[in-house]
Formats: C-alpha cells, structure tokens, sequence
C-alpha cells in the first residue's frame, strides 16, 4: 500500500499542470440493470473448492434463474467522477430427493458496495484519465463460510469515455475476515473494465469483468486464491421501453492456493433487463 500512496503523490504535480475544465456537475441514478437471467452453468474441477468462500466455484452442472441488480449513483463535479454502486447477484438450485431430504445449490451469491473517486488530469474530447481510489465491501446472503472482505485499492483510470465507461490498473489492499479463526491481510494487482457499444438503434452489447493477481499474504490459508478472473457479455436488444432481452455469457475462473487445479464456472443464458439512466442535476457554470 505505501507504493500505492506513493505513486499518487508522484502524479499530483501532473494534477496540478492540467488545464482547467467547466465547472460542470452531473448527478445521475445509472440503473445498470435489473433482471432476471435463465441460466445453464457447466463447472470444471468443483470438487477442489468445496470449502471455498466463492459460491460460482463450487456449485453443480445446473439451470435455474438468477437475479441481478446493478445500480450506481454517479456524481461528476469540474473533474472529479465520484460513483456510489451496489451490485447482487443471486441464483440458487433446490432439489428434493425421494426420502424428502433438501439439498441447496447455488449457483451465484455475492453482494458487492464500490465506492469510486477518480479525478480526470487529462481531459481529451472522448474520454479523461488519471488517478482512481475505491473502496470495496464484500459478502453474500449466506454460505459456510460466509464471504466478507474489505478491499481499498488506488491507481490510474481511462473513465466516460462513449463505449470505455472504465478501464483501470490499481493495488490492492484486502483484509479477508471469511474465516473467523484465519483473518488475512493480501496485497495484488488487479486491472478491469466496462465497456458500453450501441451497435445500432435499440441494440447495445456490454461487458465488465477484471483480473486479479494476489502478491502476498499475512498468514497461509489454502482457501485463498491466488488468482482470480470474472467476465461478462451481454448482448441487449429493446423490446418494449427500456425493458430488453439478449444472450449474454459469464466466466469466473480462479485458482486457490491448496487445489491442485483451477475452478471455473461458465454461465450461458438469456437475460431479461431494465436499464436506463436519470438525469437527476446538471449544471454548466459559464465562465
């Protein structure tokens, strides 16, 4: 974390050298998403991570619907982009047997709180750049264990761009307290983005995901990945207001630190979505 702050003092001399933007301030609720996706999830190498804290790693070949929110408050001020966002993802599996035991399976469970500075020291026609800090909360709705994580990270972004909503290289901090017993401190890198491309009227493809790469830790805990990586493609065609429907794709691919072998889960399915973005406050000060 000390090379993090450092390299952020090294770059407020560029901050102070940037020209100066409009005094503009933007207040929007970016419903990213709210749906529901008809899912089939094949899995590789489950059997490794049954005592895992990441549900996507250790369920079952399955199908079932899953439910997502994605929602972000996002507040631009001069050159300052400061979003507020939640995303919830849950899915899960119910069989009864013959002797009416039930057994659960889920397929997705996380909930993820992001709260994101970023100030734009280059501020071109179609996209800014510069320093981001974030901070992240982890967890999920349950599960043994039940995953709970902190996670500062700092670093350069390309941000509100058209199409590259972000693309990001940061450090990361993470303190890991899933385990009651086994509380870790880890240090990564980690790069990720988000991208929006309107490929003709009322047709949109998206995707976001990241890469994260674990560099040290406190103490061992073979449950810890040592790598860990998401991505997501949906293709969102209108098909009455802003509701939508597509095909989309999901990977999670990670590898922890005791499995002799990598977990993955790949998730194909229809999405069923509303999305759209209100405008709450804009002002332009002219000068």
């Amino acid at each position: 974390m000390k090379k993090i702050f450092l390299t952020l003092a090294l770059i407020m001399p560029m901050v102070a050298m940037a020209d100066n933007s409009p005094n503009e301030t933007k207040f929007n609720l970016n419903i990213r998403r709210l749906g529901l996706d008809w899912t089939k999830t094949s899995m590789k190498n489950a059997d490794q991570y049954q005592n895992s804290s990441v549900a996507a790693l250790k369920a079952s070949d399955q199908e079932d619907v899953k439910g997502v929110f994605d929602v972000a408050l996002e507040y631009g001020f001069e050159r300052f982009k400061w979003d507020n966002s939640l995303f919830v993802e849950y899915g899960k599996q119910s069989i009864t047997n013959v002797d009416g035991q039930k057994t659960v399976d889920e397929s997705a469970d996380k909930i993820l709180f992001s709260s994101d500075l970023a100030y734009a020291c280059w501020d071109f026609d179609s996209f800014k750049l510069g320093p981001i800090v974030r901070g992240q909360y982890e967890t999920e709705f349950q599960g043994d264990p039940r995953r709970n994580i902190i996670r500062p990270n700092a670093g350069f972004a390309l941000f509100d761009h058209d199409i590259i909503k972000s693309l990001y290289i940061v450090g990361v901090y993470e303190y890991d307290f899933t385990y009651a017993d086994e509380k870790v401190s880890k240090s990564a890198a980690e790069a990720g983005w988000r991208i929006d491309y309107k490929l003709r009227e009322g047709v949109k493809f998206s995707s976001d995901g990241y890469y994260r790469k674990y560099l040290s830790y406190s103490q061992y805990v073979g449950e810890d990945l040592e790598y860990d990586f998401s991505a997501v493609a949906r293709l969102d065609t209108n098909v009455w207001g802003d509701l939508t429907m597509g095909p989309y794709v999901k990977y999670r691919r990670a590898h922890s630190r005791h499995a002799v072998d990598y977990g993955a889960n790949t998730s194909i399915g229809i999405s069923f979505s509303y999305i759209h973005n209100f405008d709450l406050m804009y002002k332009k000060s002219v000068d």
